[in-house]
């Protein structure tokens, strides 16, 4: 396994909103685990199968094995998304989980940045860069580290109506620079159960289907063949089901 260089002032001298990131770290930050765990039992045991009855379908145990480095692509409709995929993941692999998240938002206030943190390893995106500054680092975490699943919602932001947009380019971008594979996910009912603009989730049922694992290729073909095995699950995931020209 490589081994991070810690002594390279790039990660020395990160910004303290970066500094919660084991990545950058020499060791686990005690707290952050403790409040980890914590939260996993709550998500696991309390939320998501009491309050949100959580159902997985598929095998993240065969597909760690086999794909240690990956980027964890999913539909994007509700605030339940991230913390959803998170709970489906075994635990024993939150270590080497990251979540590619909107600095406007889960870094705006400090209740919000001590979640984004200790809860969600939260890897904070500008999404008014225009320096190309988040594709920097995420291309950099990819090339260097030997195991990183970070999730990703490449619709870029959350669908107002529920289905599925289109793709933005970064998701192709990051898996080709850095020959990483992609995950489909698909999250059933989150739309529903979270709608854009609701205070907070309802009670009810969502099912998170684990799908192929597709290699690096240009954004036109991931989407298309997202769309595919989607509709497979949900013809009704997409607003024009009979017409695949998304372009």
């Amino acid at each position: 396994m490589k081994t991070w260089n810690y002594d390279n002032e790039q990660w020395t001298k990160l910004p303290n909103y970066l500094k919660h990131l084991p990545l950058f770290t020499q060791q686990f930050d005690t707290t952050s685990m403790v409040i980890r765990f914590i939260w996993a039992m709550f998500l696991k045991h309390v939320f998501f199968k009491f309050y949100i009855r959580l159902k997985v379908k598929g095998d993240y145990i065969k597909i760690h094995k086999q794909y240690p480095r990956m980027l964890v692509i999913s539909n994007h409709a509700s605030h339940l998304d991230a913390v959803s995929i998170a709970a489906s993941i075994p635990t024993r692999f939150w270590r080497h989980l990251y979540i590619a998240a909107a600095k406007d938002y889960f870094f705006t206030n400090p209740l919000f940045t001590f979640f984004s943190q200790h809860c969600l390893g939260a890897i904070p995106i500008d999404r008014k860069d225009k320096k190309g500054e988040a594709i920097k680092l995420i291309t950099t975490l990819l090339q260097n580290l030997d195991r990183i699943w970070l999730i990703i919602f490449p619709e870029g932001t959350r669908s107002k109506s529920g289905k599925i947009q289109d793709f933005k380019r970064g998701v192709s971008i990051f898996a080709e620079k850095t020959q990483t594979p992609i995950l489909y996910l698909y999250l059933e009912g989150n739309g529903e159960l979270w709608p854009k603009g609701a205070v907070f989730a309802k009670p009810g049922k969502l099912t998170i289907h684990v799908g192929p694992v597709k290699q690096p290729a240009p954004i036109e073909e991931v989407y298309g063949d997202y769309r595919k095995w989607v509709i497979s699950i949900n013809p009704h995931a997409f607003d024009h089901t009979e017409n695949p020209d998304w372009r």
